[in-house]
């Protein structure tokens, strides 16, 4: 789960990471009030789940409080389109007035989950404003790392050696390790998957500051943190994504037009694989679990199928924990209640396969079975094609 700037800002301020002072504005009358409150000038930026804003117009300086206000009236309610977006873009609703801040230099901070060692890996580099993935590209020496051992947790010392490599000065790299620790107390503390600072700027005074902070968290921890939880934004997710998270369901919308239900990720993705060999473009990825109820199934199916880009479905299950006549059930129930029209192929293997089979044959409806994964993707890539 992703939050805000000013959410995420707001909660590394409670763990001693130093931020400029800000709040958030939902209207222009609050973002001239808020620039009065800010001194008279002040930084307006779009709120919205996506890197790229000042590129794409979502950021502006603001030197009044009516600078400020006709920038929030122009950019409220627009469709921002930056690189992370896609075409589509975003619609911002929220913006961010803070300070504006006396930058001396950029840098870069960021802290990840390394799965290649299992521990956090925290990562700083001289090239701050820039798209950490372009630096890696073209000058990868520039990225330090420290891994840390989750024992003993991020040292001083590690601290240190990144704020010295970075080039930042060693009048202000105390505070710099002190801003590290902070941050990487609040990644842990609050589950993070990712705390990135991108700027993190040293000004002309000597301070360290986060001047962009962009926070995400382990959905699976979010039970330990409903404070965190409350943050979430259900306007800058995907509707089928948000219906999907109400029944355990793990969804991803994608651009094709083939449906696919799957259970377990790694069938889920092999699926995948099939279905663009064969030439066809999947329209989503989705896993219903290996504990799915008639229930579960139905709504999944239903999710599929409010995709409009959707034009075929394939079911693709093998009955481990999750039994086939379940999903049949399921398959047949949600079919009749949306009056399915598109194509169906349907490949069952595994436990209670024949009684599967045999519910989907006395269901009336036509549904295409498949012998085998390569059959199925075959099928419906052709089934797609003929519509």
């Amino acid at each position: 789960m992703n939050v805000h700037e000013f959410q995420a800002k707001a909660l590394l301020k409670k763990y001693g990471v130093a931020v400029p002072e800000g709040r958030e504005v939902t209207s222009p009358e609050d973002a001239a009030a808020a620039c009065r409150e800010l001194g008279g000038t002040c930084v307006v930026k779009a709120q919205i789940h996506a890197g790229g804003r000042g590129k794409a117009g979502g950021v502006k300086v603001c030197k009044s409080p009516e600078e400020a206000q006709a920038f929030a009236s122009e950019i409220l309610g627009k469709t921002l389109v930056t690189h992370q977006t896609g075409p589509g873009g975003r619609l911002v609703q929220r913006l961010l007035a803070e300070a504006a801040s006396d930058i001396a230099t950029e840098f870069y901070l960021g802290i990840v989950l390394d799965r290649a060692t299992g521990r956090p890996a925290m990562m700083a580099s001289s090239e701050g404003g820039m798209e950490i993935e372009e630096v890696a590209a073209k000058t990868p020496d520039k990225i330090l790392r420290a891994s840390v051992d989750p024992a003993v947790g991020l040292q001083p010392f590690q601290c240190r050696q990144l704020a010295f490599g970075i080039g930042i000065p060693k009048e202000s790299v105390n505070k710099a390790v002190k801003f590290m620790m902070a941050l990487y107390k609040a990644y842990i503390e609050c589950d993070g998957s990712i705390a990135e600072i991108n700027p993190l700027v040293l000004t002309k005074q000597g301070d360290v500051l986060a001047l962009d902070a962009k926070m995400g968290f382990d959905a699976n921890a979010l039970y330990r943190h409903k404070d965190i939880l409350d943050l979430r934004d259900l306007n800058e997710e995907d509707d089928k994504e948000v219906q999907a998270s109400k029944f355990d369901l793990s969804y991803i919308a994608l651009d094709g037009n083939i449906g696919c239900m799957v259970n377990g990720a790694g069938l889920a993705m092999a699926t995948m694989d099939i279905i663009k060999h064969f030439g066809g473009e999947p329209a989503n990825f989705l896993d219903v679990g290996g504990g799915a109820t008639t229930e579960k199934v139905t709504e999944a199916f239903k999710i599929i199928l409010s995709d409009a880009n959707v034009k075929g479905v394939l079911v693709n299950i093998f009955g481990g924990i999750m039994k086939c006549d379940v999903i049949a059930s399921g398959v047949v129930e949600a079919a009749k209640q949306v009056s399915l029209q598109h194509p169906l192929v349907v490949r069952l293997e595994g436990t209670n396969v024949e009684l599967g089979r045999e519910i989907l044959d006395k269901s009336g409806l036509n549904i295409v079975s498949a012998t085998s994964m390569s059959d199925a993707a075959e099928k419906i890539v052709a089934a797609v094609g003929a519509a």
